[in-house]
């Protein structure tokens, strides 16, 4: 389910089948690493969206966290803050989505899942080989999904 009024009506009314919430990680960066931060924002984004379409009724994708690639301690504080409102919540999973490196280094101070995929070129390939691609990375991350699901049964 989606941050959309229709998703989230139908996310009210069966909440106790969603138990996982979806982050994705958005770097900003200023200067010259904005072309490469914007690239693993779009990436992520792209990703998120498709992974959502696959796993609708058990997930629910919540905004992108938007954050300033320059200040990761900042970053981090916003984010445990949002983590302790979605554990208190219904959520029994939070998995953060990223292509930053950066973040699996701080995976540990957070009590939900870092994935990390690195960003690929989607500018330079043609729709085929975009949904081609796009299709695969989704099929990776559904089964880490389904082996952490498995794990708390």
């Amino acid at each position: 389910m989606r941050w959309i009024p229709d998703d989230i009506a139908m996310f009210n009314k069966s909440s106790e089948y969603v138990d996982t919430a979806v982050v994705p990680l958005l770097p900003v960066a200023f200067g010259e690493g904005m072309k490469e931060s914007a690239a693993m924002t779009d990436f992520a984004s792209i990703l998120t969206s498709q992974l959502e379409r696959q796993l609708q009724g058990r997930i629910l994708l919540i905004p992108g966290h938007t954050y300033l690639k320059s200040k990761p301690e900042e970053a981090v504080s916003q984010l445990e803050k949002w983590e302790a409102e979605l554990l208190d919540r219904q959520f029994k999973h939070v998995f953060y989505v990223t292509c930053d490196y950066d973040w699996k280094q701080r995976e540990g101070e957070l009590k939900g899942t870092v994935l990390w995929l690195p960003s690929l070129p989607l500018e330079q390939m043609n729709e085929a080989s975009k949904v081609s691609v796009m299709e695969d990375q989704v099929r990776q991350l559904m089964n880490l999904f389904i082996q952490k699901w498995r794990e708390e049964e």
